[in-house]
């Protein structure tokens, strides 16, 4: 027989319920009040959210801050892609575009940077392999977190959010090179 929303089904379901099953339910019910007064607890405390700088931005803005950028820091190619080396204490930028990531990197082990992300087209994922950092960089924002590099090597960033057919080639680079003081050697 077919019935409608209207019509009340067949069953026992307007029985009280069962000692274990209230039971079961106030232990879950309880639960989930934990863990919804983690979340801000963890995010003040827990420093797994990093709470940079968030701004809004035209994404044709940001992307003439990224060439003026590589205009000023730029010191060569890798596969067409411009390198950068900023100096420490500076702001870095770093665009996020179907499907690669410009420019490539060069920053110092030691040194405190603002690192800027942003996109222009999708939301793209920024994953820094291999280490925990991921974040959701949209079109329209600017991402702003201060970074100091602790050891020297070369790391990929990630698009770890799907943006097309292309999503698989887009891999960027960050280069940390040793720091070196003042009289030129290494440290």
């Amino acid at each position: 027989m077919y019935t409608t929303g209207v019509t009340s089904p067949q069953g026992v379901w307007w029985k009280p319920a069962h000692k274990s099953e209230k039971i079961w339910f106030t232990i879950s019910f309880i639960w989930c009040l934990i863990l919804f007064a983690m979340m801000p607890f963890w995010h003040f405390k827990g420093g797994q959210n990093p709470s940079g700088i968030r701004a809004k931005v035209n994404p044709a803005d940001y992307q003439a801050r990224v060439t003026q950028f590589i205009q000023d820091y730029r010191v060569g190619t890798e596969n067409g892609i411009p390198v950068v080396a900023p100096p420490a204490g500076s702001d870095v930028y770093l665009l996020g575009q179907m499907w690669a990531w410009t420019p490539i990197l060069q920053l110092e082990e030691g040194a405190e940077y603002t690192l800027h992300l942003s996109s222009i087209d999708l939301n793209h994922g920024f994953n820094l392999y291999p280490f925990n950092v991921n974040f959701q960089v949209v079109p329209g924002y600017d991402y702003g977190l201060r970074v100091t590099p602790t050891e020297a090597g070369d790391y990929r960033i990630v698009c770890n959010e799907f943006c097309g057919v292309g999503h698989h080639l887009m891999v960027g680079k960050v280069i940390v090179t040793e720091s070196t003081d003042a009289s030129g050697g290494d440290r």
